[in-house]
């Protein structure tokens, strides 16, 4: 009765979504790993506030921003200041930015975080052409990690590097 050792479960979602599928350590593999220099990803710290930054942007139509809020998890942020100012940036709707960078400040005062300083969140100038690819850039890889299959065929700044 008790000499068979279970086997684990594996669920349909599992078996259909090659993302949670355990990694294949051929030798073949394994030699291109090592050939492979280690991937460099971007400051995932970087990434939370560029995209915040983003969000917060003057250059951002109120729809963009609630299309970018849609698509990323709240789960994706690491950080609770950071998820917190997310969340109530995504609960806000399709307010003008400069609604927005008056009001979030006392939102996530609100939400536990008394000594946050979002100064450089709610810069009201735009960061220029390069800046905001550059947010934009670290808002699409963001949306890699925290999305749907779908979003992973898109191209990320690390995926260029390699």
């Amino acid at each position: 009765m008790y000499d068979e050792v279970p086997k684990p479960m594996v669920t349909e979602a599992v078996k259909e979504n090659p993302r949670l599928q355990p990694p294949s350590c051929s030798t073949a593999s394994i030699r291109a790993m090592r050939a492979k220099p280690a991937r460099t990803l971007p400051d995932r710290d970087q990434l939370e506030r560029d995209t915040l930054r983003l969000l917060c942007s003057s250059s951002v139509k109120p729809g963009t921003r609630a299309e970018i809020c849609r698509l990323l998890r709240p789960g994706v942020f690491l950080d609770a200041m950071r998820r917190a100012a997310f969340e109530e940036i995504s609960a806000g709707g399709l307010i003008e930015s400069r609604q927005l960078r008056a009001t979030l400040p006392a939102l996530v005062r609100g939400r536990g975080f008394p000594d946050t300083d979002l100064h450089r969140l709610l810069a009201p100038n735009p960061p220029g052409d390069e800046g905001i690819t550059q947010l934009f850039a670290s808002a699409l890889c963001l949306l890699k990690l925290s999305g749907p299959a779908e979003l992973t065929s898109l191209p990320c700044e690390a995926d260029e590097q390699n």
